[in-house]
Parts: structure tokens; C-alpha cells; sequence
């Protein structure tokens, strides 16, 4: 694939996640080559760790080391020699942000995940946000605010295999018994879970075996994976996550919610794109169906992530999250 295919192709994930589209089509415009990627991403990310070096206040350091979280990032997705460094420098990054922005913010680390908590102590409600296969807890920014302007507690976290532990742990079907950790370091009873992309699935299947799980949401999150028929795109990054090809198929089969659907026995939303068709992967429609309690939000329009449609779904999204568990 070309640089340019490549970076229209992400186009609407890097604007949805706070990219300003400008400096990304600059940035992008410039690529000799795909392989060019991440370092070109990687000096976006750092011109704005020096903006936030010459900043007249501590918040406008903050929202220069926030972009830059979100550069250094991006800058995972593409080939990169220097991935792990770029995901460590996202989550440094971030951190600093919400030392200026937020201090009241609290990075939280287990065995199988690292994260932070934001918004107002004693929150009626706290939602975990689950990024997919190759995001992370620094991608999801407007999200994340729509949430924590609702009032609630938003626990932004990397899993297995994801973001700052990509370099050091494989991905994981049974992802419950990472949300069961983050429960417990959180000290909560009740939970709700936003999972975006593959994080779709693991959220989906949280709430069919973690009692704690209250209330789920998922955007663009598979039903099924079908290996053989995959893009080799999409298999070459499995691999990447899982350990090797053999890992992928494994993990890939594992991948099916055909008999957690009807488990699920808490308030489920299920939002998908029109757009959005990937061979070997299976839409949330029978998601949705199959939950005692499932909804479904369709938009014809919506891509991937529904990076192009925000205003469709978002709101809409947090609303019901917020109401489903106060």
C-alpha cells in the first residue's frame, strides 16, 4: 500500500481521535514511502513536546503535550522500527498533560493493564474505555470527554497486547479476567465498558462473565473473525499482537460471541458503520440480537470507528451510557 492510500485510509480515525487534519495531511503529504511513517510521526509528536517547552502557561503546555501524545501514537500504526519507544513516549507524554490539565488524575497499573482515572471523586458511575487491536488509551480523546462531561468516572486503559504493553504481552481472548483486575484496583461494584474496534469484542465478552459489568457499549467491534478470510493486512497485525501466525489463528478463533450473546444480561448498545466492511470480520448486528437486552445503532454513512460521523452516534452513545448506569 501506498503512503498516500495508508493515509487516507486513516484519515478519519486520525481526525476523530483530535488530529488536527491539517498537520496530518501535511505530515502525511510529505512521505516519500510508507516505511517513512513513523519517523514522520514521531517529529510531529516532538515539535510539540517543544511547544509545550516554550508555553506562556501550564495549560497551554498541557494541550501541546496531549497532541503529542496523540502523534506519538499515530506513529505506532504505521511501520516503525522504534513502535515500543513511540508507545512509551504517548504514555509519558499523556501523563505529563494531565499533571498540568488534570491533576487529580491517577495512573493505575496491573499485572495484565495500565491506564488512567479520570474525573470527580465519588463519580456516581465509572466506564472503562477498551481500545482495539493497535489502539490505545491515548487515541480515544473525544470519547473519553463526552463521557467525563457526563459526570462520570472514565478509566482510559491499555490490555494485553495494546498500546504501552504491546512490546511486552500478547493479546488475549478471555479478556474478562483483565477487566476483573481493573475492577478490583478500581474498588467498584458496578462498571460500564466502552470498547472500540476489536476492544468491541473484549468488552462484549466481559459482560457475558464479569457479574460486575453493569452496562456495555461497543462501536465497530466484531461479532466473529474468520482467519482465511482476513486481509493479509489485518493477519500481519494479529500476528504482530498475538506472537507469531499460529498465536493469530488461535486467538482469531476465539473470536466468536455466537454463545455469550444471549449471557449478557445487562443493558447492551451496539453502534456500527454502514461502511465499515472488512473481510473475515462479522458486524455487532447479531450482537445485538442475541442480548437479552441489546440495542442497535446503525449508521449507513459511519466508517471504521465512525471517525466520519461523530455526531451520529457519540452523543448518543454517552447519553446512554450515562443513564444506564445512574
Amino acid at each position: 500500500m501506498s503512503a498516500a492510500d495508508f493515509a487516507a485510509a486513516n484519515l478519519s480515525r486520525a481526525t476523530g481521535a483530535g488530529l488536527d487534519p491539517h498537520e496530518y495531511l501535511r505530515v502525511t503529504g510529505e512521505l516519500p514511502d510508507l516505511d517513512q511513517w513513523g519517523a514522520a510521526f514521531i517529529r510531529a509528536a516532538r515539535g510539540h513536546l517543544a511547544r509545550a517547552g516554550r508555553a506562556a502557561t501550564a495549560i497551554s503546555a498541557g494541550e501541546h503535550f496531549q497532541t503529542a501524545a496523540r502523534w506519538f501514537h499515530f506513529a505506532t500504526l504505521g511501520p516503525n522500527p522504534e513502535r515500543a519507544l513511540a508507545a512509551a513516549e504517548a504514555d509519558t507524554a499523556m501523563g505529563r498533560a494531565l499533571a498540568l490539565l488534570e491533576p487529580a488524575a491517577r495512573r493505575i497499573e496491573g499485572p495484565d493493564f495500565a491506564g488512567r482515572l479520570r474525573g470527580p471523586a465519588g463519580a456516581a458511575a465509572t466506564t472503562v474505555v477498551v481500545p482495539g487491536l493497535d489502539s490505545s488509551k491515548e487515541e480515544f480523546h473525544e470519547v473519553i470527554d463526552a463521557l467525563l462531561r457526563r459526570g462520570m468516572a472514565v478509566f482510559a486503559m491499555d490490555g494485553p497486547g495494546q498500546g504501552v504493553l504491546a512490546a511486552t504481552t500478547t493479546v488475549r481472548a478471555d479478556y474478562h479476567h483483565v477487566i476483573g483486575q481493573v475492577a478490583d484496583a478500581l474498588g467498584v461494584e458496578r462498571v460500564g465498558l466502552l470498547g472500540l474496534s476489536l476492544g468491541g469484542y473484549y468488552v462484549a465478552e466481559s459482560a457475558a462473565r464479569e457479574p460486575r459489568v453493569a452496562a456495555v457499549a461497543t462501536v465497530s467491534g466484531p461479532f466473529r473473525l474468520h482467519w482465511d478470510v482476513l486481509p493479509p493486512p489485518v493477519r500481519d497485525l494479529l500476528a504482530q499482537r498475538a506472537g507469531g501466525q499460529e498465536a493469530a489463528r488461535r486467538f482469531a478463533a476465539q473470536v466468536d460471541l455466537s454463545a455469550l450473546a444471549p449471557r449478557i444480561a445487562c443493558p447492551l448498545l451496539v453502534v456500527d458503520g454502514g461502511q465499515d466492511v472488512i473481510p473475515g470480520v462479522t458486524g455487532g448486528e447479531p450482537l445485538a440480537r442475541l442480548a437479552p437486552h441489546g440495542q442497535y445503532l446503525h449508521i449507513p454513512h459511519g466508517d471504521h470507528l465512525l471517525g466520519n460521523a461523530r455526531p451520529d452516534w457519540l452523543a448518543v452513545a454517552a447519553d446512554w451510557l450515562s443513564a444506564a448506569l445512574t
